[in-house]
């Protein structure tokens, strides 16, 4: 498979003429959702669901289907049976691509902000994006997409996220909101601590790819 990463916590993945497009939130280029067969959605936050850009795309193909926590699939219940609810626990196919899913709540932000569902997704056996949490799936992870920037984390979250899941590749993500500066101590932390753990850190630009 080919991923490509966008701005924030979206991705796209491409096997053959296939894709799919994971949490295409307000941060992200529309550009990502040409042409996909499937959306996944990890939670509610409008970084992570942009729902004008996402009902534009519906409404462009009747074919494309969307996966999200039953919060975020009710805004879109117009749109009928193309849009599925999901919980942690479960296994789909999704335009193409297999899908499980892990987790069930977004990380604290604090205790006085309400908490919320948040379901991370493994496709094809390969790749994880855990959305907003640190929620380690029970599964063999090849390449993980790593949030490195939130109101939600602290880069010892990080560093341990990432040592846990041991994934033999790592991409950042959830970065939208990081100056460059901050950026490159985040980062460099990452990839020096996790690398005796088997993890291959790299950071990708918007519009980079990688196989996966």
């Amino acid at each position: 498979m080919r991923l490509i990463k966008y701005t924030h916590s979206c991705v796209r993945l491409e096997d053959d003429d296939r894709a799919l497009v994971i949490d295409p939130g307000m941060f992200s280029e529309t550009e990502s959702l040409a042409g996909a067969d499937a959306i996944l959605i990890t939670h509610e936050h409008p970084d992570h669901v942009n729902e004008v850009a996402i009902r534009a795309a519906m409404q462009a193909d009747s074919q494309l289907r969307l996966w999200a926590p039953p919060g975020v699939a009710e805004q879109f219940a117009d749109l009928g049976e193309r849009v599925i609810g999901v919980g942690p626990g479960t296994r789909f196919d999704a335009g193409g691509f297999r899908v499980e899913t892990f987790g069930g709540q977004h990380a604290l932000i604090h205790p006085l902000i309400p908490m919320i569902a948040n379901v991370g997704y493994l496709v094809n056996d390969a790749v994880y994006h855990p959305g907003d949490s640190f929620i380690v799936p029970a599964a063999n992870v090849q390449t993980l997409l790593l949030p490195t920037h939130a109101p939600w984390l602290k880069i010892s979250e990080v560093i341990d996220f990432a040592i846990s899941v041991a994934a033999p590749q790592a991409v950042q993500i959830h970065d939208g909101m990081i100056k460059e500066s901050g950026r490159q101590i985040v980062e460099g932390h990452v990839a020096r601590l996790s690398a005796p753990f088997g993890t291959d850190f790299r950071h990708l630009d918007p519009l980079e790819s990688v196989t996966v």
